[in-house]
């Protein structure tokens, strides 16, 4: 059985071409500490908030090169039957089933719009070690230029409901998973350049979100938007010095009352 219930946030990684200087940039503006590599998984690098697994770095594997980036792992109890949901439903699987020793089984795959998204069937490794403090996991978002295809594929994959923010300038929705909000898809709009993939933007818990945008910028990462408050937090986002995209969230300082949402 999945250690977290089907569709949920469960842990996430990145590869980058130069992961000591990834290790580095992260361990400044997320207070970071590193794990020794696992020679044996590729150089597979943990990376701990206060003690507690929250991420991991991995460099390229040699002949698959390609630009850094997050990529966020959705729980199954069957890794086997979920990639057979992904390409029934229109999705691409980039990686079919593979046990990883004993800590579990991952897919990665791509939705029929582009994102790319991992799946993680738990075996010793259950996910993240904490969540929603300072340098942990915390929310999540598909950003796409076909939200009619995210909308109508992740829910297909995963027993996800899905509700709409009640916004005529806005396309946002949330996949719900019972009565837990497990992320969020926004349609892109001109405001991305059109040469951006669609992605699936992974926030992280600050203390102080101006702060840690602050040490961001000084260590040669991009400030892509905010800071910004909003009923959830004040958060900001960010292209790291490779190029990988990712937020920062201080859910303490809120401003404003929770939209309104109704079922899609």
């Amino acid at each position: 059985m999945a250690a977290q219930p089907e569709g949920t946030p469960c842990w996430a990684d990145a590869m980058f071409p130069d992961v000591e200087a990834a290790k580095s940039f992260y361990g400044d503006v997320l207070g970071w500490t590193f794990g020794e590599a696992a020679t044996e998984f590729g150089s597979y690098t943990q990376a701990y908030a206060d003690g507690r697994a929250v991420a991991a770095v991995v460099p390229p594997m040699p002949g698959q090169e390609g630009p850094a980036g997050w990529c966020l792992y959705l729980a199954s109890d069957d890794a086997v039957a979920t990639a057979e949901k992904i390409r029934a439903n229109g999705g691409e699987t980039l990686m079919d089933p593979m046990r990883v020793d004993g800590f579990g089984t991952m897919v990665l795959a791509r939705d029929p719009g582009g994102v790319l998204f991992g799946v993680w069937q738990a075996g010793t490794h259950e996910g993240f070690g904490a969540q929603r403090v300072p340098g942990a996991y915390c929310w999540s978002e598909v950003f796409t230029r076909d939200p009619e295809k995210s909308d109508a594929f992740f829910p297909a994959v995963f027993p996800y409901e899905v509700v709409k923010l009640e916004d005529e300038h806005v396309d946002f929705r949330l996949y719900n998973l019972g009565d837990r909000t497990a992320m969020g898809r926004m349609r892109m709009g001109e405001d991305f350049p059109p040469e951006m993939s669609p992605f699936l933007n992974v926030y992280f818990t600050v203390a102080d979100c101006d702060a840690a945008v602050a040490r961001a910028t000084e260590r040669g990462g991009v400030l892509r938007f905010g800071p910004m408050s909003m009923p959830f937090g004040r958060f900001a986002a960010l292209t790291d010095p490779q190029g990988a995209v990712f937020s920062v969230i201080d859910i303490d300082t809120t401003e404003g009352e929770p939209p309104r949402m109704t079922p899609a």
